[in-house]
């Protein structure tokens, strides 16, 4: 029986994949910190190591005997005050992930990174695995933390690391404990966003970015990286189509980039004066106005990658979220 590792195996993607794991016979071992929240892996027969991404030491005793190891671990944020332990965590983790694996003899690793390393078009057509980084001007943290993870994996493969990439886009499905892709959902469902704005979005069914790690495990080319996407589609036919599935009003009117910028500095303001979290921030729509489409043609010719349409994803989603008391 073969042995997968999955660093940050209780969060979104994590716990997803190593459910799908256990399916496929495998026998699954996890990384988590000894406080995570285990509302999203539950009691799945894994096997639980305690240890951080951070902690080289913790990841070599947990790569004992492994096969593969799918980093799934990241720190998701838009926040500035929160930059530096990203940087810790989605840089400097995935550089010690490749160090113990190089070490350790693995024989794959599996490196989840995202649609936020890749660049954009400035025409608005679907970027690919080759559309060049192109976000540093607008000094987003974990667009840049992505991106620089993303080296580090190219550096390991030629150290001789059997490495593959995968960029899943905006993800959305039961499990999202922290309300990552989730938060369309919710934000929608409490009708916070009755409008929308120009420029247009990529989602994409956990589910279906399961499989396709699996696909990378079992297909992908070393050293390549590969779109995990779903529909591309404007912000408008987003909150609309979640809206009518959960039979909340459709949105109202397009708000402009100036306003929709001003109400993201006032929730920061106001996220600042009462220590709490800001529910949308600058760094988040920094990209506004930009349609963030991708093509996942590559995905579909090396991996047999396919995916469903949003339509499909939302009510199972929203059925997770109440029986968690999440919406």
């Amino acid at each position: 029986m073969k042995v997968a590792l999955v660093t940050g195996g209780t969060g979104f993607v994590g716990s997803t994949l190593a459910k799908a794991l256990l399916q496929g016979g495998w026998q699954v071992r996890i990384l988590r910190r000894e406080h995570s929240d285990l509302r999203a892996i539950g009691n799945t027969d894994v096997e639980h190591r305690f240890g951080d991404v951070r902690d080289l030491g913790s990841l070599k005793r947990a790569l004992g005997g492994v096969d593969v190891v799918f980093h799934t671990a990241a720190l998701v944020s838009y926040r500035r005050r929160e930059r530096e332990t990203m940087y810790e965590t989605n840089i400097g983790g995935t550089r010690n992930v490749v160090q113990a694996c190089l070490e350790g003899g693995v024989g794959r690793l599996v490196h989840t990174s995202s649609i936020a390393a890749i660049g954009f078009t400035p025409d608005g057509s679907p970027a690919d695995e080759t559309t060049e980084f192109n976000w540093g001007s607008y000094d987003v943290g974990y667009r840049i933390s992505k991106h620089e993870a993303e080296l580090e994996v190219k550096k390991g493969v030629k150290d001789g690391l059997d490495a593959v990439i995968v960029n899943p886009a905006i993800i959305i499905g039961p499990g999202d404990i922290h309300m990552h892709g989730g938060q369309l959902i919710r934000d929608v469902y409490k009708w916070r966003i009755f409008y929308y704005v120009s420029g247009g979005m990529n989602v994409v069914s956990v589910d279906d970015v399961v499989q396709g790690h699996l696909a990378a495990y079992h297909r992908g080319r070393t050293g390549e990286r590969y779109i995990l996407g779903g529909e591309n589609l404007t912000h408008k036919e987003v909150f609309t189509t979640i809206a009518k599935l959960l039979h909340r009003p459709t949105p109202l009117f397009r708000l402009p980039n100036s306003i929709a910028r001003a109400v993201a500095a006032s929730a920061e303001r106001y996220a600042s004066i009462t220590m709490s979290k800001p529910w949308v921030t600058r760094e988040l729509i920094a990209g506004l106005g930009t349609f963030s489409w991708y093509s996942v043609e590559k995905a579909k010719k090396e991996l047999d990658y396919s995916f469903v349409p949003l339509k499909e994803i939302i009510p199972t989603t929203a059925d997770w979220f109440r029986s968690h008391n999440m919406l």
